[in-house]
């Protein structure tokens, strides 16, 4: 059973730092694209970063040059460093697979305040 556990979210002051970790189990991250995800309250989820398998990344152009995602292999963790906080950012962040999804984990707050 494939889970995902995000964590590291809190309340920071805007422009302030996070970085989120989500260590999966029982799939690998190292072999699929994934994905960060955020969904703010009345919204819909969206994708704010993703890296592929070949370590390519990409970013929403709301978070570019702010937000970086990388991934750790052996620990399988997949990260999101987070720089520069707006309170615009203020979301649940998850984390998932891209091309297959899994179920999604409980995710993570974070509250950036002005």
């Amino acid at each position: 059973q494939v889970q995902l556990l995000e964590s590291g979210g809190g309340v920071v002051q805007a422009g302030g730092s996070l970085r989120l970790p989500c260590a999966a189990s029982g799939r690998r991250v190292s072999i699929d694209a994934m994905g960060w995800y955020r969904q703010a309250p009345g919204k819909q989820r969206e994708l704010v970063a993703s890296i592929t398998s070949g370590s390519a990344t990409n970013y929403a152009w709301s978070v570019k040059g702010r937000f970086t995602i990388s991934r750790d292999n052996a620990k399988n963790t997949v990260y999101l460093q987070m720089n520069s906080l707006k309170p615009e950012d203020t979301a649940v962040y998850y984390c998932n697979f891209m091309s297959v999804r899994s179920s999604w984990g409980q995710g993570t707050q974070v509250t950036v305040s002005s």
